[in-house]
């Protein structure tokens, strides 16, 4: 399943991705904004999507969109087992999917054109984790941390 999500800054843009969404076939759900509000909070949306991924975090992905990005990709990343990644290009946004197995793409509704931003998130959808020893070393070592944050970090 996929989650996309906006704030009043990111409207207009999480319509177009709906709309490249639909037609390609995707199963996705609209979680909001749904109209614009200026003082509506990322943070509801983001932790929303989070919350939804992380009840499984390997097969459930979100696209979330702000002004920034900033503070949706922030807000996702305080709920267990989402590792959600800004994205400004599509090397970056392959690198994020292939390497770090990002579960969720926040996008900066400000710094992104609707071309751009559906480039990104057919990337994101389209690149698989590689499984290799040294990205499943790495991503088992953030897990372990937000599991125990209170044990001292090892390397």
């Amino acid at each position: 399943m996929i989650y996309i999500a906006a704030d009043h800054k990111g409207l207009e843009l999480k319509a177009s991705i709906n709309s490249w969404l639909k037609g390609r076939g995707f199963e996705f759900e609209d979680l909001g904004a749904y109209e614009y509000d200026h003082n509506d909070d990322y943070v509801d949306l983001a932790v929303d999507a989070g919350q939804r991924v992380s009840q499984n975090p390997e097969n459930h992905r979100a696209v979330l969109i702000c002004g920034s990005g900033v503070g949706m990709c922030m807000a996702a990343n305080k709920v267990k087992g989402v590792r959600a990644g800004l994205g400004f290009v599509s090397d970056q946004v392959h690198a994020a999917r292939k390497d770090d197995n990002i579960n969720i793409l926040a996008l900066p509704a400000e710094n992104v054109g609707e071309m751009q931003a559906i480039n990104l998130v057919e990337t994101f959808l389209e690149t698989e984790f590689v499984k290799s020893e040294n990205y499943l070393r790495r991503i088992e070592k953030i897990t372990r941390y937000e599991n125990e944050p209170a044990k001292p970090f090892k390397r």
